[in-house]
């Protein structure tokens, strides 16, 4: 999706009011100390970009031996990488821990390179430590209050991306890779949430779409990761919950499914999967769907459901509520109303966001003093395609007691 001009004028401000000069007005120097360098000062240009976030305030310096974490521009050695990618293209920033490691490297905007392009070198190529150190620095950032969640979601999602492309050219299978992959799923997993939460314009509509896509994909390449460390008898002990977000994702119209059956898919996985409890929930939640168990959807997702969960299933909840109403409105009869309040504590929804619900599905709301229904058989009925901003589930104080 394009990028928010509005977000590029706020780093724009917030460049300026931190150096006195505009992002493109021209390079800053800047020379490094002398004890730091070896007694020789480097000069240096960097001028960020407009898809850069401002780093986050450096912590006191307490004692020497505290690795500093510090914003430096790209040391001259990747002068030539500079030079491939354009005079006008962005600068690379890098995060540095001065006292742990002998070279700064970068956190990069994405150069627009593919796995398949041939003048990829070695020095472009970052090891598996400094990518696990981009992935807690974006992962610090995602929680970012100053700028619109859109804009930390375009630039967390080019880093993911390019953190992923470095591991599968290493060809890199090991625990510190699949915790840098089921990091990345966690990303997308939350960005999902927030964005449905905001969706409310077509550019949010495919922010949503474009993120799903990533997950999806993010996910079978781990679970490449997880078949191939199984040859060697290890396992990752958040296997069981990773696999369920698969089968979560399998409910609702908003992704496209997948060649085979489910059913033929989990007799590929192994027994202790398939019966630990990530996977009997997420199985359960999937055969509540399509049977129209609803109250025990809910039920099952307000006692059971993992954080990361209860996340991913946000989104297509006001979806399943969209067909629970359309069951009541296809069955009954016309003299039996539906109460608003009986059935928000069913579906686990507020009574207001209940109403509102009703009205996009085409139901009309009748009052009888101060209670609120709908009379079943309604041919005004319709599904709705997409579903305004979700909303999650709610509890009220009788269900509670």
């Amino acid at each position: 999706p394009p990028r928010s001009r509005h977000g590029a004028k706020l780093l724009n401000r917030a460049w300026t009011a931190a150096t006195g000069r505009a992002i493109g007005a021209g390079a800053t120097r800047a020379a490094t100390p002398a004890a730091e360098d070896g007694g020789a000062g480097v000069k240096t240009a960097a001028a960020p970009p407009h898809n850069l976030l401002p780093p986050p305030p450096l912590p006191p310096r307490s004692s020497p031996a505290t690795p500093r974490r510090s914003w430096a521009p790209v040391p001259t050695c990747a002068r030539l990488r500079r030079e491939r990618r354009g005079s006008g293209s962005g600068i690379w920033l890098c995060l540095s821990v001065c006292a742990a490691t002998p070279c700064a490297r970068p956190v990069p905007s994405p150069s627009r390179r593919t796995i398949s392009s041939t003048g990829i070198q070695a020095s472009d190529i970052r090891p598996l430590p400094v990518l696990r150190e981009t992935m807690d620095y974006l992962w610090h950032l995602l929680n970012s209050s100053e700028y619109p969640f859109e804009i930390v979601h375009d630039f967390i999602f080019d880093r993911t991306r390019s953190v992923r492309q470095d591991l599968s050219i290493q060809n890199l299978v090991n625990d510190q890779a699949i915790g840098i992959y089921e990091d990345v799923i966690k990303f997308h997993i939350l960005s999902h949430q927030r964005l449905a939460r905001s969706c409310q314009d077509s550019d949010a509509s495919s922010l949503c779409y474009l993120n799903t896509e990533q997950m999806m994909k993010c996910l079978l390449s781990l679970f490449d990761m997880y078949h191939t460390i199984h040859k060697i008898n290890s396992q990752s002990n958040k296997e069981a919950e990773y696999y369920s977000f698969f089968v979560l994702l399998h409910m609702g119209c908003k992704i496209p499914k997948m060649a085979n059956s489910l059913s033929f898919w989990y007799s590929q996985l192994p027994a202790s999967i398939v019966r630990s409890k990530e996977m009997i929930f997420a199985r359960t939640i999937l055969r509540c769907y399509h049977l129209g168990n609803f109250k025990r959807f809910f039920c099952m997702i307000a006692d059971e459901a993992t954080e990361l969960q209860l996340c991913l299933v946000e989104p297509f909840l006001n979806e399943v509520r969209a067909r629970a109403l359309m069951y009541l409105n296809h069955s009954g009869y016309k003299l039996q109303h539906h109460p608003l309040t009986h059935l928000s504590d069913i579906l686990m929804i507020e009574e207001l966001e209940l109403e509102d619900l009703c009205r996009i599905c085409g139901l009309e709301i009748s009052r009888s003093g101060d209670t609120k229904a709908f009379a079943p058989k309604q041919t005004t009925f319709s599904l709705p395609t997409p579903l305004s901003k979700s909303s999650g589930i709610y509890i009220s104080r009788e269900i509670k007691r």
